[in-house]
C-alpha cells in the first residue's frame, strides 16, 4: 500500500490549521487594539459645546501687520561664523525699515530667475 497521498494529506491539513490559528491571533489582535482605542478615547477631554467656541474679540479680527525689515548687520571676519557666534545665538534682530515702499523689480531686470533680458 503506496501511503505518499496520505503523507502529502497531513502535511497540508497542518498548514491549514497552522493558517487558522495564525488567523486566529490576528483578529484576536486587531479586536485587542479596538478595545484599547476605546479606553484611551474614553479617557479624553470631550469635544468643547458650541458654547465653548473661542469668540471673535469685540474689535473685529486681528489683522496682519505689512511692513518691511531690515536686518541687523552681520560682523565680517576672517572665520567663518557659526549660529552660536551671532548675536542672541543666531536669533539675528530685525528693524522697521525708513521706507516702508515695496520694493518693487526694475524695468528689464529679472524676477526671479533668468538674465533679464527679453
Amino acid at each position: 500500500m503506496d501511503t505518499t497521498w496520505m503523507d502529502i494529506a497531513a502535511a497540508h491539513g497542518a498548514l491549514a490549521v497552522g493558517l487558522l490559528v495564525v488567523g486566529v491571533v490576528v483578529v484576536a489582535l486587531l479586536i485587542g487594539a479596538f478595545v484599547l482605542g476605546v479606553r484611551v478615547r474614553r479617557r479624553e477631554p470631550r469635544p468643547p459645546r458650541p458654547d465653548e467656541q473661542p469668540r471673535l474679540p469685540a474689535e473685529g479680527p486681528v489683522r496682519e501687520v505689512r511692513e518691511n525689515r531690515e536686518p541687523a548687520e552681520v560682523s565680517k571676519s576672517e572665520n567663518r561664523l557659526t549660529a552660536h557666534d551671532l548675536p542672541g545665538h543666531g536669533n539675528i534682530p530685525s528693524r522697521p525699515s525708513p521706507s516702508q515702499e515695496r520694493p518693487r523689480w526694475t524695468e528689464g531686470g529679472s524676477g526671479s530667475f533668468g538674465s533679464g533680458g527679453t
